[in-house]
């Protein structure tokens, strides 16, 4: 896996993958960026969910569960001192799909917080208390559309 940050001005920066994505790393207008992009402790907080939320994903389909759409909401709260690692994250899954069974859900969660998530598991060997919650929405028992 590569990746590469190069400088464009002030404090904004271009990021690149190996896998030739893209994306525009920036600070806020009162440090000196132009708020053009994520900071780069939020694309951090963002590369744990998107790592769990394939987990999870990935768990569910492989037990048939008819899954529609799954979000995951972090809350990350930080520490006051430099530097500001993350201190706590509260991960919240809503997953909505058809029959869903809640313990095939939980499960999905919790393996990928304890064995599949790469991301999970570094943050947590870094001292960073992680905790999970989850909502499922039965879209035959509410007769709702997903929410995307």
């Amino acid at each position: 896996m590569q990746a590469r940050i190069k400088w464009l001005e002030d404090v904004t920066f271009m990021a690149s993958a190996g896998s030739g994505h893209a994306l525009v790393i920036d600070g806020p207008p009162d440090k000196g960026g132009r708020n053009l992009g994520p900071r780069p402790m939020e694309m951090l907080l963002m590369g744990l969910g998107a790592c769990a939320s394939f987990d999870v994903v990935s768990i569910l389909r492989k037990s048939r569960q008819n899954v529609v759409s799954c979000e995951a909401l972090l809350e990350a709260e930080r520490a006051d001192a430099v530097p500001a690692v993350f201190t706590q994250i509260h991960m919240r899954f809503v997953v909505q799909g058809h029959a869903l069974k809640t313990v095939q859900v939980e499960r999905a969660v919790q393996l990928s917080a304890d064995k599949y998530c790469s991301a999970s598991a570094m943050l947590a060997a870094a001292g960073v208390k992680i905790t999970h919650t989850v909502e499922i929405i039965d879209l035959d028992a509410t007769g709702a559309t997903p929410q995307t």
